[in-house]
């Protein structure tokens, strides 16, 4: 017979087995996740509120759930982040930039990706320039996992008439041919169509409105000096770019100026300082409540208005940013810089004027129920206007002038989603959302500063932490420095 000792020995290795086996069918019992974030407070942008004690559960490029801390024990995660006293929010969106210079330029826009993550924009969305199918190739890359950057959503080429201003656009001077141009850019599944008015008749910006509408195709453009603001909205345009356009709406001249601009009489310039002097608050609140009715929103750009309304002030060539700027990119800026150098004492008093004016329209905008998405204007031509960087600015001036953090903040982080039929997607942390997300240090519901204030950021379900962030900058500085 066995030995008491041998008896005991076998009952305990019965029960180590025993707990052994619990062991693994409770970890078996637990849900795999990849990554876990908690003890951070969320940000409900959308509420405007800091939400305490959740967790947030990641797998692959989607939040899997959004949990109490304390139902963190259903999960197996590969690694777990602490981030105590942290604010964690979804990531921003800069929902106009530019990618162009050119195909000499296309390894200096590459350059720029880093610079947008390394700020915490996580999507953009190109609002054309004269690099159209590499943006689109770009935009494939970054979607399979095989270039980071930020998500790319992108017109592809623009629409403009014979002769245009402006390089890499499709021409149209028929309907035939705007049909055609719309079946191309359909067939290259972009995720909007941008139409500029330099060449393209008033009457052709219509008809171009009308079919891409028929086609579900989702709308933006500047708007032609011939029309007036009322006829866009009631046309379907989904985005007015650039805010000082709607200075135009703010007059009971409109229709009046605009005929004459129409008409060959009166040159746009002169009729926005007529329109500026005949501003009138209740004939731009009407004029933005039938906006909002038509569902035409505005991106505003404001930073990029402001930094060349003011090259008087701050000429930018100090700027530290610079040193993140390839040299053709850079040389891109200086056709802005000197037509502003060529305007004398009038001509830069009509452009603070026309800024102010038009900045202070944000408070009356969001008042009368049009949808603000945060855009900057970033990229090429535009200058000073630094990818990643200018999106804080951007919404900062919106707090500066009237609108409120949790405002900002939504035009920056739902509206661009809203716009492009991506809110099942984006706009949010919440089960199902991509992972794309921006940890702070600071609330930036308390102070819309604290969103350059960032800790962590995860793309596509990568979190990238301080160092990484900051070794992205070092990168993008060393190339260009290392450019002949």
């Amino acid at each position: 017979m066995p030995s008491m000792k041998t008896l005991t020995a076998a009952l305990l290795a019965l029960g180590l087995l025993a707990s052994a086996h619990a062991a693994d069918k409770l970890a078996a019992d637990k849900i795999a996740a990849d990554l876990v974030l908690t003890q951070a407070t969320l940000i409900d942008v959308a509420a405007g509120k800091a939400v305490k004690g959740k967790s947030v559960v990641l797998k692959g490029d989607t939040i899997l759930a959004v949990v109490d801390d304390k139902a963190l024990k259903n999960y197996a995660p590969r690694k777990t982040i602490r981030l105590p006293g942290k604010y964690l929010m979804p990531g921003l969106w800069d929902t106009h930039v530019h990618f162009g210079g050119g195909p000499e330029l296309i390894e200096e826009n590459r350059q720029l990706m880093p610079l947008y993550l390394a700020h915490g924009v996580t999507a953009v969305r190109d609002c054309s320039g004269d690099l159209a199918d590499t943006v689109l190739d770009w935009r494939a890359q970054v979607a399979s996992g095989r270039m980071s950057g930020p998500t790319i959503f992108t017109s592809g080429q623009k629409l403009e008439g014979y002769k245009p201003l402006w390089k890499g656009t499709i021409e149209v001077g028929t309907p035939a041919e705007v049909s055609a141009a719309l079946d191309k850019l359909q067939g290259q599944k972009v995720d909007f169509v941008k139409i500029t008015e330099n060449t393209l008749t008033p009457a052709l910006y219509l008809e171009a409105l009308k079919q891409a509408k028929e086609r579900g195709m989702r709308t933006s453009g500047h708007v032609p000096v011939q029309l007036t603001l009322d006829t866009m909205f009631s046309a379907g345009l989904g985005t007015v770019e650039h805010q000082s356009y709607l200075l135009r709406a703010a007059t009971p001249r409109e229709a009046e100026l605009t005929a004459q601009v129409a008409d060959g009489k009166l040159a746009g310039r002169e009729a926005v300082k007529l329109s500026l002097e005949s501003y009138d608050e209740a004939t731009a609140r009407a004029a933005f409540k039938r906006m909002a009715a038509a569902g035409t929103a505005v991106v505003p750009t404001l930073y990029g208005s402001y930094v060349t309304a003011y090259l008087d002030k701050d000429d930018h060539s100090k700027d530290a940013y610079l040193q993140y700027i390839g040299k053709g990119l850079r040389a891109t800026y200086d056709w802005r810089v000197q037509r502003a150098a060529k305007d004398g004492p009038d001509a830069i008093a009509l452009r603070h004027a026309i800024f102010e004016k038009s900045a202070a329209l944000l408070p009356i905008l969001a008042q009368e129920g049009v949808s603000i998405v945060a855009g900057t204007d970033a990229g090429f031509l535009n200058s000073f206007d630094y990818p990643g960087q200018a999106l804080h600015d951007e919404i900062g001036l919106y707090v500066k002038y009237g609108l409120t953090p949790a405002q900002a903040l939504q035009s920056a982080v739902i509206a661009g989603p809203r716009f492009l039929g991506k809110l099942d997607r984006y706009g949010s942390v919440a089960e199902g959302k991509a992972a794309d997300l921006l940890v702070l240090d600071a609330d930036p519901l308390q102070d819309i500063a604290a969103t350059r204030k960032i800790r962590l950021v995860v793309s596509r379900g990568t979190a990238y932490d301080r160092a990484a962030l900051d070794k992205m900058l070092t990168d993008v500085k060393a190339w260009v420095a290392a450019q002949p």
